[in-house]
């Protein structure tokens, strides 16, 4: 991981996806690719020439549980002794600013996650946590989105995949910011204008670097993988008819989506 703070994004214009930095005059466009090679093209493309995507298209979303101390204290939860995780469906990705509706067939409970999500840079395979920051490429804001009422349903089988897998249940984004410490970083999630979530990383049971290398242990993670490192207190429902979700990550910026029922 560089030194150098760098905020990366991929866009729309003029029916062509690109990618780039963003700068003070704008998204400085580059060449190549996001995660190998690329140079500068010496164009710049004001914000609002473009449509935002979603930073990067992972091949899995890796979603961590009870990963925060305060918030295993506060459900009374034993602490892992390993990372809990599940799969999230890449179908869940849509773009910062999109309205996300609750499906016609669902009228329970949804849930905003404020969420750290690492982006990982290169193939990344059983890799040690001190090797760890080098496979990282960046950081981003996730809104792990839930169906809760469909987790719980079947006393049989928690709903995980199902309950987080939802179209449009994944946001990610704006950007992918690079040369942060994680461990430094502060997740605010603000519903309709009030604060519900305000956490530190530091207070992670597994580490980002740590986190990465269990995981890699278990499966290979590819270029622009995405690992959502789970939320803290502060969890809510959605209960308005419109909902405006922003995660606000200082370092990163500010990811918003609108929620409807």
């Amino acid at each position: 991981m560089s030194n150098e703070t760098k905020k990366w994004l991929r866009f729309r214009h003029a029916g062509t996806t690109g990618f780039g930095t963003l700068t003070a005059s704008g998204i400085s466009v580059h060449d190549g690719e996001m995660f190998g090679r690329n140079a500068g093209t010496g164009k710049t493309l004001a914000l609002s020439e473009v449509e935002l995507l979603a930073p990067c298209t992972p091949s899995k979303i890796v979603a961590l549980w009870n990963n925060f101390h305060a918030l295993a204290a506060k459900l009374n939860q034993p602490e892992p002794p390993e990372p809990l995780y599940l799969l999230k469906a890449t179908t869940t990705i849509t773009t910062p600013g999109a309205v996300i509706r609750r499906p016609s067939y669902y009228d329970g409970k949804t849930t905003y996650e404020g969420e750290l999500g690492i982006v990982i840079g290169k193939t990344c395979a059983r890799v040690s946590p001190a090797e760890a920051d080098s496979f990282i490429f960046g950081y981003t804001c996730v809104n792990d989105i839930t169906a809760n009422d469909i987790l719980t349903s079947d006393p049989t089988f928690p709903q995980w995949a199902r309950a987080k897998g939802i179209d449009d249940y994944g946001p990610f984004g704006p950007v992918i910011a690079t040369g942060l410490d994680p461990a430094k970083l502060t997740v605010r999630t603000i519903l309709n204008g009030a604060e519900r979530q305000n956490y530190p990383i530091s207070d992670m049971i597994f580490s980002a670097q740590a986190l990465v290398s269990k995981i890699s242990h278990d499966m290979t993670l590819l270029p622009g993988d995405l690992i959502a490192v789970g939320t803290s207190v502060g969890v809510g429902v959605m209960k308005e008819p419109v909902n405006t979700v922003t995660v606000a990550i200082d370092g990163i910026g500010e990811l918003t989506n609108e929620f409807r029922l």
